[in-house]
């Protein structure tokens, strides 16, 4: 009460010219800030997840300050952005991430004034992969396997799902050298447009990071080109590997689809297990950032060998590799272990 009586004895332009004062100095707060971010001169960055950081990290060089708002270890999609990672979209000078992948990511980039938004998806061709989970196996409608149409089946059932880009399309295509080299293209030149005075380095970059890529891509061709196996099939966790498996010719049998959390109908389960057996499958695959109950409960009923098949989501100490480089050729050498490569 003491405190209103006070407040109510003192003069209404007093108050005003202290508001205004005080609103000054947090301005010039604010601006003292803003140069102390900038004063290196770089171009500020917030990456959304581990794909984006590295590319924003490999293109920007040392012209560039990454913040990720994925932490290491953190399952991407269950991301929730908080107040302290919503002021650093505020205070960033480009925002690069992945539109489907992460809803809140999405809602926060949407609603900021951050002038460079990049959004991955938009940069290549995305296309809608996956197996329907609920009973009904898709794998027996094609006699073959390995085309680029035969294993581009769409789960059924998880609309709007945050594992899913707009339109229930696939969201992975890092995993795919090509498609991610056609992603690094466009982030150059939107760093380039948005840093005009490093546009050289920007692009030189790009190009180096692209000629990597390219040989990746040409390690996967080679290594993947012939198998014991000409059905090429493999099974994982979650569908993340549908790009992947269309540029090498192999054909990606999912246990929960899309949704990495989902839980198949004891019909999939069976009709993988008869597929694995057809199929010449020796091993289940699963991840590092989700359960791998899973997929090793469904090796030990089908007497199959289990291993690691890193969608590379982010990078921990469970990685095979510190980078994506090195564990793209851990997820090759995996594949071809498992697909009896000659």
């Amino acid at each position: 009460m003491t405190v209103m009586n006070v407040r109510r004895l003192i003069p209404s332009a007093a108050l005003a010219t202290a508001t205004v004062l005080g609103l000054t100095a947090l301005s010039g707060c604010a601006s003292s800030d803003a140069a102390d971010k900038n004063s290196e001169g770089k171009l500020d960055v917030v990456a959304s997840f581990y794909p984006m950081e590295f590319l924003a990290k490999e293109i920007g060089g040392k012209n560039v300050e990454v913040t990720t708002l994925t932490e290491p270890g953190q399952e991407p999609h269950d991301l929730e952005i908080s107040a302290k990672q919503t002021a650093q979209l505020e205070n960033a000078d480009a925002a690069l991430y992945l539109k489907g992948l992460q809803p809140s990511v999405d809602e926060a980039i949407g609603q900021s004034g951050i002038k460079t938004k990049i959004d991955a998806a938009s940069l290549t061709s995305l296309e809608k992969h996956g197996n329907e989970v609920g009973g009904h196996d898709k794998h027996e409608e094609h006699d073959e396997h390995g085309s680029e149409d035969e294993h581009g089946h769409e789960e059924e059932g998880h609309e709007g799902h945050s594992h899913e880009t707009p339109g229930g399309k696939d969201p992975h295509i890092w995993l795919d050298p090509v498609r991610y080299a056609e992603v690094a293209e466009g982030v150059g030149e939107a760093f380039a447009k948005a840093d005009p005075d490093h546009k050289a380095t920007y692009e030189k970059n790009t190009a180096a990071l692209v000629k990597k890529l390219t040989g990746l891509d040409t390690d996967f061709k080679n290594g993947l080109k012939k198998t014991a196996s000409d059905e090429k099939v493999f099974i994982t966790t979650h569908a993340a590997f549908g790009y992947l498996a269309e540029r090498y010719g192999l054909t990606e049998e999912a246990i929960s689809g899309l949704d990495p959390e989902g839980e198949p109908s004891a019909n999939r389960v069976k009709d993988l297990q008869e597929m694995a057996k057809a199929d010449g499958v020796t091993t289940v695959f699963y991840e590092t950032l989700v359960s791998d109950k899973t997929a090793k409960t469904l090796a030990k009923d089908a007497k199959l060998k289990t291993d690691v098949l890193d969608p590379i989501e982010g990078i921990t100490e469970k990685s095979r590799g510190d980078d994506y480089f090195e564990v793209m050729r851990s997820n090759l050498a995996a594949l071809q272990k498992a697909l009896g490569t000659k």
